[in-house]
Parts: structure tokens; sequence; C-alpha cells
């Protein structure tokens, strides 16, 4: 139980670095679609060296395939839609719609008859409370339909990963590394096609050395640590908990802000960080009745 916890605040932690990799490559005129692409490949073929030099087999059954492409989809849709509703919204308002997924997840594990505990749905809560806190959306929102639109269908396509492996039988058989493996490589082709569809010249931005450096930091740290530790700590104490746990996403994004590219610290950001750690806290130190809330 203590190992999901923990691999669940690493996750989180490990996506909220996404800023320290990914701002350096759009200022050097990377695409979004680009980055997406190499960040995903460059992770699946890193884990799939690994499987192969451990000689474990890459064989699944035709039905977790199936679900395994479904999963790759979902996680590289929830990329792409977030990317794609900054266009529209500001980054801040687009966070904070994001960060509904631990309610959509509760819902739909509520839908699958698996009822979250009371203090589940209180940490969930805080930690809403929390990031509005954090991302500060201002006076400025703009609620363009568009915008919004696809802010939830990351959101949504997010707990839609959390709830298929914690709930699908023939996805629970597949071990973590294999379910991380296939979800990048079917995101990975995606965002190839998409390439492909756009003509988007995928070599812009990447002439120097540093920006590969920042790809393949992407790939290890917010992609292949966080997308592993996504899927234990799911297995191990439930898609809402988990769900809960990636707070740590907009918590380390903002450190990274403040002490890296010296964005101002300000009282709704300690008063978020704040929340979110007791409700952290509180959802560890609770009891649960089910490890699958």
């Amino acid at each position: 139980m203590a190992v999901g916890y923990f691999m669940g605040l690493l996750s989180g932690a490990a996506y909220g670095t996404n800023p320290l990799f990914g701002k350096p490559l759009i200022d050097a005129g990377v695409s979004i679609l680009t980055m997406l692409f190499f960040r995903y490949f460059m992770s699946a073929l890193i884990i799939g060296a690994w499987i192969l030099l451990s000689r474990n087999s890459l064989k699944v059954t035709l039905r977790s395939f199936g679900w395994l492409t479904l999963l790759g989809m979902l996680f590289a849709i929830s990329s792409l839609a977030l990317f794609a509703s900054y266009c529209y919204i500001p980054s801040g308002f687009a966070t904070t719609l994001i960060y509904l997924y631990p309610v959509l997840v509760a819902l739909l594990m509520v839908m699958l008859k698996v009822y979250p505990t009371k203090q589940t749905w209180l940490s969930i809560f805080v930690t809403f409370i929390g990031v509005v806190l954090l991302c500060s959306p201002g006076d400025n929102l703009s609620f363009h339909p568009i915008g919004v639109s696809l802010a939830l269908l990351s959101a949504l396509s997010y707990a839609g990963y959390f709830v298929i492996v914690n709930r699908v039988k023939s996805i629970r058989l597949v071990p973590p590394y294999m379910i991380t493996f296939y979800s990048l490589l079917m995101g990975s082709c995606l965002f190839l096609c998409c390439l492909v569809v756009l003509n988007v010249d995928f070599r812009v931005g990447l002439d120097r050395l540093d920006s590969w450096g920042c790809l393949l930091g992407l790939a290890l740290i917010p992609t292949t640590v966080a997308l592993l530790g996504l899927t234990i700590s799911t297995r191990l104490i439930g898609a809402t908990k988990a769900s809960v746990l990636g707070v740590t996403e907009p918590l380390t994004s903002i450190l990274i802000g403040t002490f890296l590219f010296d964005e101002p610290m300000t009282m709704n950001v300690v008063v978020g960080v704040f929340l979110c750690l007791v409700a952290i806290v509180f959802l560890i130190v609770s009891p649960s009745k089910k490890a699958l809330s």
C-alpha cells in the first residue's frame, strides 16, 4: 500500500517537470506535435529495450492489445488536447479544468459500483480548491467553448486511462511496464499520423544538441517515470486515490517556475500548496475499506 502512495506522488511530481524540459524546446521553435511524438517514441524505445534486455516477452493477447491501444490513444489525446486548449484559454484556467479528472475518475468508478470513501471525496474537493489557487486564473478568464471543451476532453481522457487500468480484467493481468510500453507506442503512432497529415517539419528547432537533451529528459522523467508510476499506483491503491495524488504535478510545476524561471510566489500559491499538502496527508492516513476506491 505504501508503495502505491509513493508511486502516485512520484508520478505526479515527475509529470510536473514538463516545463523544465518543454519550455526550452518551445523557445527553440520545436512544434508541440514534434515534441509529443519524440517524447512518446523515445520513451517507448527505452522501455522496449529494457524489456528485451531483461529477456521478457513483448507478447500480449489480442484482447489485451486492443485495450492497450485504447489506453495509448487516451493518454495521447489527453496530452494533445491539453496543449491545444492553451491556444484558446489561459494555461491556468486550462490546468484548473483538467484537474477535474479526479472527480471524473470517482464518478466513473461509482458507475462501476465502486464507491470512494467520504475521506476520498473530501480530499478531492480540497485538492481542487488548492489547484484553483495554485493556477490563479485571475480576472482574464476566457471561456472560449473550444478551449473549455479541449481541456475537459483532456481531463476525461486521463480519467478513462485510470479507470481502464484499474478495472479491466485483461489489462490487470498485464505487467505495468508492458502497459506503459504499449501505451507510449500507440500514442507515438497517433502523433506521427498527425505530423504526416499536417505536414509538420519536425526538424525545426532540433538542430542543437541541447534540444535533443531536453527531448531525452522529457522521455525519461515526465513520460517514462510518470506513466509507469501512475500505472503501478493505480494498481495498488485504486484509480480514485491515485488520481488525487496527481496533485503533485501542479505543485512541482509551480516550484520549478518559481525557483528556475523566476515566476512570482504569491499568497494564493502558498495557500494552494498548503491545502494540497494537507489533502494528500489526509488521504494517505485515512482508513480505506477498499483498495480499489
